[in-house]
C-alpha cells in the first residue's frame, strides 16, 4: 500500500510542475486527504485507465491555484464561505470527514494514555505551558512519569486547512488563544518548529524526542505515532478512534444553497471527538468540459471508496451526504 501511494505521489507531485495534457485531471492543495485521494486516483487509474494526478501542497495553495486556474481542481480543509466562492467564481462540495488529533514524542508514554484538556493543549501551542511535568499537566496524567524535558511544539509552516480547523478549536476552548492568536490557515506562532503539510509534522514529531503537533489522523497511523486523550464539548474524556470520529461526523449540517460550508469542530455529544473536519473540493463554476470528468471521478469514488477511506483512517460522507452532492453537481456544475 505504501508503495503504491509513494507511486502516485510521484506522479502527481511530477505533473503539477509540467504542462498539463487534457485527458488528465490535475488537483493540488490540502495534505489531509492526500492518502486518500492518492489511494482513489490509483484505483481510478486501474479501472477506467484515467489518470487523476494530486499534489499534497496545503489549503492555502490549493486554494490559490484553482483561483488562478492553474489546476483543474483545488482542495481545502477550510470551507470557504459563499461570498468568497463567488469572488473567485467557484463551486464547492466535501469530499471526505477526517479527524485532527494531538501527536506526540515521549518514550514510554504510549498511545491513548496522555490526557491534555482542551485548555491545556491551547496553552502548550500558546507557549505558556513549556515542561511536561507542568503541574497541570501531571494533575491530569497521575498515572503516567511525565518527564522533566521541554515541550517542543511542531506546527505547520504552510498556510493549511488543518491549522484552520485546529485553531478554531482552540479558539473555542481558550479565550485567551482566541484574543491573541485568532483563527487561520496561518497563526503568528508563539513557539515551536514548523513542518510542511501533514507530511512534513508527522515526520518532525517522529523524529524529536518529546515533541508534540497536531496532524491528520491517517498521517498519525501511517507514522505510528501517539494520540493524546481530549475532552468533548461536554467536558468528557475522548479517545482518537473511528467510533469517536463517527459520533463527531453525524452531527454535520450540511446545505446545497450554502455550497457545504461548515466548520466541524466540537460538536455536541459525550462521545464526540473534538477535533473532526470535512475536506472540500473547489471547482470553476464557467463550465469547463473538465469539470464532468472531475465529477466522473469523484462519483466513482463515492461509489467504490469508501472501504479505502476506513483502512486510511478517515471516515466515509453519509449516503444522503453524496446524493445531496450529486443533487448539487446537477443543479450547478455543468
Amino acid at each position: 500500500m505504501l508503495k503504491k501511494l509513494a507511486l502516485v505521489a510521484l506522479v502527481s507531485a511530477a505533473s503539477i510542475s509540467s504542462s498539463f495534457a487534457s485527458d488528465k485531471i490535475n488537483g493540488a492543495g490540502a495534505s489531509f486527504p492526500a492518502p486518500l485521494y492518492y489511494d482513489w486516483a490509483y484505483n481510478y487509474k486501474k479501472d477506467t485507465t484515467n489518470l487523476v494526478n494530486y499534489q499534497s501542497i496545503g489549503s492555502g495553495g490549493g486554494v490559490k491555484q484553482i483561483s488562478k486556474r492553474v489546476v483543474d481542481f483545488g482542495a481545502s480543509d477550510e470551507a470557504l464561505n459563499t461570498a468568497e466562492l463567488a469572488k473567485d467564481n467557484l463551486f464547492q462540495f466535501p469530499a471526505v470527514i477526517g479527524s485532527i488529533v494531538v501527536a506526540f514524542n515521549l518514550d514510554g508514554i504510549t498511545d491513548a494514555t496522555l490526557k491534555l484538556s482542551n485548555e491545556v493543549v491551547a496553552d502548550i501551542f500558546a507557549g505558556k505551558i513549556t515542561s511536561w511535568n507542568d503541574p497541570i499537566i501531571v494533575a491530569q496524567n497521575k498515572s503516567l512519569n511525565l518527564p522533566n524535558e521541554k515541550i517542543i511544539v511542531v506546527h505547520r509552516s504552510d498556510g493549511s486547512g488543518t491549522t484552520f480547523n485546529f485553531t478554531y478549536y482552540l479558539a473555542q476552548s481558550s479565550k485567551s488563544w482566541k484574543e491573541k492568536f485568532g483563527v487561520g490557515k496561518a497563526v503568528d506562532w508563539a513557539v515551536g518548529i514548523g513542518g510542511k503539510g501533514n507530511e512534513g509534522v508527522a515526520n518532525l514529531i517522529k523524529q524529536t524526542p518529546y515533541a508534540i503537533g497536531y496532524i491528520e489522523n491517517a498521517y498519525k497511523e501511517k507514522n505510528n505515532l501517539s494520540a493524546a486523550v481530549l475532552k468533548t464539548a461536554n467536558g468528557k474524556w475522548v479517545k482518537a478512534t473511528e467510533e469517536n470520529f463517527k459520533a463527531a461526523a453525524k452531527y454535520a449540517s450540511w446545505t446545497k444553497e450554502k455550497h457545504f460550508y461548515s466548520v466541524l469542530a466540537l460538536q455536541d455529544g459525550d462521545t464526540s471527538y473534538p477535533i473532526v473536519a470535512a475536506t472540500f473540493i473547489l471547482l470553476p463554476r464557467e463550465g469547463t468540459a473538465m469539470n464532468k470528468k472531475i465529477l466522473e471521478f469523484y462519483d466513482y469514488a463515492f461509489k467504490n471508496g469508501d472501504e479505502a477511506a476506513k483502512k486510511l483512517g478517515y471516515i466515509p460522507l453519509p449516503l444522503e451526504t453524496k446524493n445531496m452532492i450529486r443533487e448539487y453537481w446537477a443543479a450547478n456544475i455543468k
